[in-house]
């Protein structure tokens, strides 16, 4: 069997991106950029922190994840019985690294040097997982410190402290690296069972950007995958009620300010239709408080805001959320003000002055994005994890927004009923800064 190679145009920029169905299973994407010195790569997988339960499609077997399973993964498929791939990594003059989210897990490197030999190691370590109880156990106190520092962090804690707040069952908590006690449960077997489940090449996608070239990436592919036999498991999610689990939740840090987060929870959405929301949503949240909004300036001036305030959509398989982070040594009131702006854009409409100064700069700003290889590769990524054929589907869609779909967005993404606020205030009041 041959792959099937299909190609999408960004028809501002000409840009081209090759979507690589490979007799494998494995779908890959390119773009070639040979003006570019440096290559990158990320090999990706649809299983992350939120992948806590699975079904066996042959019998029925569900089994049950220790919170943490997949960033414990991550880690452990870098030693193999030679030695640490990234040392490999290092003596092709590549820089390799990976992360673990809540809805994939991701390997990756840039080199401007020996490309496709790396390319086949990338390939080659994710794939051939080497665990003994010896090593599992070498690396859990590793992974344990990791979690300590993370606890240590306001802000990871004030965003888990949100989810918490918003999320009454989908696995979004506990923390990505899970908690001591899971951690501590996390076997060989539990390993080895996670990866034969999700690192399917029929769940995976690579992502080639850069100086590189189709032809040479398929024959490494060809050299070096073995076809995959088709997914035989499925993940397993609760349903999530549409409501928040509480309003506010509060934690006591050794801050220098209160630091504040606030979430939107709306319905979840799927595809194509995801994309578009969370791009209105971002627009829309921008619109009502970024920086160019009335709001965000008479707050500065007040003193409720400063600049370390920022907006953002949280968004994946089972979730949604429009965020609103910061620091305020009065979060409620922000919280207040934000309301009541939402409230008086629902009923008197939206400054569409504003709407198309903003949709004019995202949508610079997707088209110039693509023009780097490492956020090329993700974007690629991106759509793949969230189902879209094309990584243009970004700019096709910002394109089309209208002040009528920021308007019913107002209503269907930023209910004032369904809002959490977390809290990370000083432990000593008295020694908080102004």
């Amino acid at each position: 069997m041959t792959s099937e190679i299909i190609s999408y145009r960004e028809p501002v920029t000409g840009d081209i991106c090759f979507r690589i169905l490979h007799p494998s299973g494995l779908e890959i994407r390119v773009m070639e950029m040979p003006d570019f010195s440096t290559a990158y790569a990320q090999f990706g997988t649809k299983f992350g922190a939120a992948y806590q339960q699975f079904r066996s499609l042959d019998s029925g077997l569900v089994t049950q994840l220790p919170a943490g399973t997949a960033h414990y993964l991550e880690h452990k498929l870098f030693e193999k019985e030679d030695g640490d791939v990234a040392k490999k990594f290092a003596l092709l003059g590549a820089s390799d690294n990976a992360f673990t989210d809540y809805d994939r897990t991701v390997y990756y490197f840039r080199t401007q040097q020996h490309y496709y030999e790396a390319l086949a190691l990338l390939l080659e370590f994710v794939q051939q997982p080497y665990f003994t109880a010896e090593t599992v156990e070498r690396e859990r106190n590793i992974i344990l410190q990791e979690l300590m520092e993370a606890l240590d962090d306001p802000a990871d804690q004030g965003f888990m402290q949100l989810l918490e707040g918003m999320y009454h069952a989908y696995p979004l908590t506990p923390h990505i690296l899970g908690t001591p006690e899971s951690i501590r449960q996390i076997s060989a077997e539990t390993l080895l069972q996670s990866h034969n489940a999700f690192y399917n090449l029929h769940n995976m996608v690579l992502c080639c950007a850069g100086n590189v070239r189709v032809k040479e990436i398929i024959a490494v592919a060809d050299r070096v995958l073995i076809p995959a036999p088709p997914m035989r498991t499925e993940a397993i999610f609760p349903q999530e009620p549409e409501t928040i689990a509480c309003r506010t939740r509060r934690t006591a840090m050794p801050v220098g300010k209160t630091q504040f987060s606030i979430g939107f929870k709306s319905r979840p959405a799927a595809g194509l239709q995801r994309l578009h929301d969370s791009l209105l949503s971002s627009l829309t949240a921008d619109l009502l408080i970024g920086p160019a909004a009335p709001l965000y300036q008479k707050l500065l001036r007040a003193g409720l805001l400063n600049d370390t305030f920022d907006t953002d959509c949280f968004a994946g398989d089972g979730w949604f959320t429009v965020l609103f982070e910061g620091e305020s040594d009065q979060p409620e009131q922000v919280l207040d003000a934000l309301c009541q702006e939402i409230r008086r854009k629902q009923q008197a409409g939206i400054d569409e002055k504003l709407f198309a100064v903003l949709k004019r700069a995202a949508y610079g700003d997707s088209i110039i994005g693509m023009n780097n290889p490492e956020s090329a590769c993700t974007a690629m990524l991106d759509a793949y994890i969230w189902g879209c054929d094309s990584p243009f589907d970004r700019t096709a869609l910002l394109a089309e927004l209208t002040p009528a779909d920021a308007a019913r967005c107002l209503n269907e993404r930023f209910c004032c009923e369904n809002v959490c606020l977390s809290v990370i205030e000083p432990e000593f009041p008295g020694k908080e800064e102004s």
